[in-house]
């Protein structure tokens, strides 16, 4: 068995590209979508899991939802490619859905549990 693989129930979500001189800019983008339901950004709401930017500054946003159900389901992955894409510099954006690990109220920002008074 392989010592770097994860063990069974552990979250498996992979890094983003932190030191990337596109991130932080990318991240703000991605703080003005928000769910229509909830009075935050899906950033802060912790729907964002991961952004991947390569060399030649293609990015890839893997994101989930709150529930498998929600209503704007379809419409998710396109506003958050509309608010990155007008970026300088950034090539291409690709926004993937994931339901793994499942969201949940833990992976918040501080921010935002303090803007729905869970704090």
């Amino acid at each position: 068995m392989n010592d770097m693989a994860p063990a069974e129930g552990d979250m498996v979500i992979r890094p983003s590209s932190t030191d990337h001189q596109l991130y932080d800019q990318i991240v703000e983008a991605i703080r003005s979508v928000y769910d229509p339901e909830i009075p935050v950004n899906i950033f802060d709401l912790g729907l964002v899991y991961t952004i991947s930017i390569t060399d030649d500054n293609a990015v890839l946003v893997i994101m989930t939802l709150t529930a498998p159900g929600c209503p704007v389901a379809e419409d998710m992955p396109g506003w958050v490619a509309d608010a990155v894409e007008p970026l300088p510099g950034v090539k291409q954006v690709d926004v993937e859905i994931t339901w793994d690990p499942p969201w949940g109220m833990d992976m918040m920002s501080e921010e935002a549990r303090l803007e729905l008074g869970f704090m």
